[in-house]
């Protein structure tokens, strides 16, 4: 299970560097334009994605 996870977590720094890796002007301006945004909409984004993840390790389990 420790495996998994190490992968997991591998996998999300992967996808994660993807951006700023292949655009970082895109990506600097992403994170321009999530600053100015409330905390109850980067809470509403951050819960939809949690919520999105684990349907998608339920629906493939």
């Amino acid at each position: 299970m420790l495996d998994d996870f190490v992968r997991a977590i591998a996998l999300v720094l992967v996808i994660e560097g993807m951006m700023p890796f292949l655009s970082p002007d895109g990506w600097r301006q992403a994170m321009i334009q999530a600053g100015r945004l409330s905390d109850k909409t980067l809470r509403t984004i951050g819960l939809a994605s949690m919520l999105i993840g684990v349907l998608v390790l339920y629906v493939n389990h």
